[in-house]
C-alpha cells in the first residue's frame, strides 16, 4: 500500500546499490510496480477498489454480526454501508475529502443502526493517503469526520466506558496519518537530495565550463602577446632591412640576422606554450614568465626593428615590491603597447617613451609615442582587450587614447603587492 501512494513527487532513484541480493530483488519489484503506477494510475486504484469491496461484501454477508451490537440490521442495509464503505476508495486520490465524506457518512449509518462493519476501517487508507500529499493544517478535518460516528456508537450502544470505545480508534486513525507523514518527510528528503544532486552536477559543468573559457582566454592571450609583439618586430626589421639593401649591404645582412633572432625566440615561445598543452604536466616544457627585469631586453628587441625607444624607471626600490604577476602585467601592457606603435603608428620617424614610476602603494607605467594613431579604429582590437583583462586582475587602472598634442599614450596604475586593493 505504501508503495503505491507514493505516485507523485520526484522521481524514484535506484538507492539499491551495495544492498544484498533479497533487497535489491525487492527494491527492483517495487520500482517497477510504482513506474507502472505512475503511468496507469487508474488501474490501481480499479483493483484496491475490487480487492476491497469484495472483502467488505464476504464480510456483510454474515461474518458483520460476531462484533455488532444489534445482529438484526437488515442485510440490505449492511450490503449499503459496505459498499459506500469501499466503492469511494476509487477516487480517494482525485478527490480524497469527498471520499472520506461518503465513506464516513455511511460509518455514521453504520454505527447508528449497530452493524459494526470492518469496511469502517477503510477509512484508515484515505486518511493515509491525505497524510502522504495534502498540508498537514488540512488534517483536522478527516478527524473530524472519522470522530462523529464513534461517538454516536459509544452513546447509542454503550459497551464499557467511553475511553474503550472511542480513544483506541482515535489512536489508530493517529498512527497511520503519521505514518503518512513519516513516508511523505523520507520521499520530500529523498527528493531534495536528488535535487542537491543535480544542482551540484551542474554547477560543476558550469564551473568546469568557465575554467576552460578562462584558460582559453589566459592561451588567446598570451598567444596574442607573443606571436603579435614578434611578428611586429620582425616586420619591422623586414622594412629596414629592405631600406638598407641598396645604401647599405652590412645593415641589410644585421637586419636578416635580427629577423632570425627574433623568428626562432617566437617559434620557441610558441612550442613551449603548446607543449604545455599537449603535454602532461610532469613533461611539459617550461620557462619562466617575463619579469621587469626584461624590459631591457624587450625595448632594445623594439629599437633594433626600427623604433627608437627611450625606458626611464624612476624611484625603483630594491627588492621590487612587485609580485610575479603583476610585473607579468606590467611586461606584457608594455609590450602590447610598443607592438601597437610599430604596427600603427605613422607620420614619419615615430618615437616612444616608457617610463616606469613608483610612488606610495602604486607603480605608474606610461607608454607614449609620437605617431598618428596606436591602435586600430575604435580601440577594441585584442591587444587592448587582453591589456584591460591583465589589469583588471589585480584591480588596477588603465587608460588608452589619443593625446592633445599628437601621439597615444598608454596609461598603466597598478597597486603595489602589500597595498589594499
Amino acid at each position: 500500500m505504501t508503495a503505491m501512494e507514493t505516485t507523485t513527487g520526484a522521481p524514484d532513484q535506484d538507492w539499491s546499490a551495495g544492498a544484498p541480493p533479497l533487497s535489491q530483488y525487492i527494491q527492483r519489484k517495487v520500482q517497477r510496480v510504482r513506474d507502472f503506477d505512475r503511468r496507469r494510475p487508474w488501474v490501481w486504484d480499479v483493483l484496491v477498489t475490487a480487492f476491497w469491496t469484495a472483502a467488505a461484501l464476504t464480510d456483510a454477508a454474515g461474518g458483520w454480526r460476531t462484533t455488532a451490537p444489534d445482529p438484526n440490521v437488515p442485510v440490505w442495509l449492511v450490503v449499503t454501508v459496505s459498499l459506500a464503505l469501499s466503492l469511494p476508495l476509487l477516487w480517494r486520490r482525485r478527490r480524497p475529502m469527498a471520499a472520506l465524506a461518503v465513506m464516513a457518512a455511511a460509518a455514521l449509518v453504520g454505527y447508528g443502526s449497530g452493524a459494526y462493519l470492518q469496511a469502517a476501517y477503510l477509512q484508515m487508507i484515505v486518511v493515509f493517503g491525505m497524510a502522504l500529499r495534502m498540508p498537514l493544517r488540512t488534517l483536522v478535518w478527516p478527524l473530524l469526520l472519522v470522530l462523529p460516528p464513534l461517538v454516536l456508537g459509544a452513546v447509542r450502544w454503550p459497551r464499557g466506558s467511553w475511553d474503550q470505545l472511542i480513544v483506541p480508534t482515535v489512536w489508530a486513525y493517529a498512527m497511520v496519518a503519521l505514518l503518512g507523514i513519516a513516508v511523505r518527510s523520507r520521499r520530500d528528503y529523498t527528493a531534495a537530495l536528488v535535487e542537491r544532486a543535480r544542482r551540484l552536477e551542474v554547477e560543476r559543468d558550469q564551473q568546469a565550463r568557465l575554467a576552460a573559457a578562462a584558460e582559453r582566454t589566459r592561451i588567446a592571450r598570451e598567444m596574442h602577446d607573443i606571436i603579435g609583439h614578434n611578428l611586429s618586430v620582425i616586420t619591422g626589421l623586414a622594412d629596414g632591412g629592405a631600406y638598407a639593401a641598396a645604401k647599405s649591404p652590412e645593415r641589410a645582412a644585421q637586419a636578416l640576422t635580427a629577423i632570425g633572432t627574433t623568428s626562432r625566440q617566437a617559434l620557441s615561445e610558441l612550442r613551449r606554450l603548446l607543449g604545455v598543452l599537449r603535454d602532461d604536466e610532469d613533461e611539459a616544457e617550461r620557462a619562466p614568465q617575463p619579469t621587469l627585469a626584461d624590459l631591457e631586453a624587450l625595448v632594445d628587441g623594439v629599437r633594433a626593428a626600427g623604433l627608437p625607444v627611450h625606458l626611464d624607471v624612476r624611484d625603483a626600490p630594491d627588492p621590487l615590491p612587485l609580485s610575479a604577476g603583476r610585473q607579468l602585467t606590467v611586461y606584457r601592457v608594455v609590450q602590447e603597447a610598443l607592438t601597437n606603435t610599430l604596427k600603427h603608428a605613422g607620420g614619419g620617424r615615430p618615437r616612444a617613451e616608457v617610463v616606469l614610476a613608483y610612488g606610495t602603494g602604486e607603480v605608474d607605467v606610461r607608454v607614449t609615442d609620437t605617431g598618428t594613431a596606436s591602435v586600430v579604429e575604435g580601440g577594441q582590437g585584442q591587444g587592448l582587450s587582453g591589456m584591460r583583462e591583465r589589469t583588471a586582475l589585480y584591480d588596477g587602472t588603465l587608460e588608452a587614447g589619443p593625446l592633445p598634442t599628437g601621439g597615444w599614450q598608454v596609461r598603466l596604475r597598478l597597486a603595489l603587492e602589500d597595498s589594499p586593493s
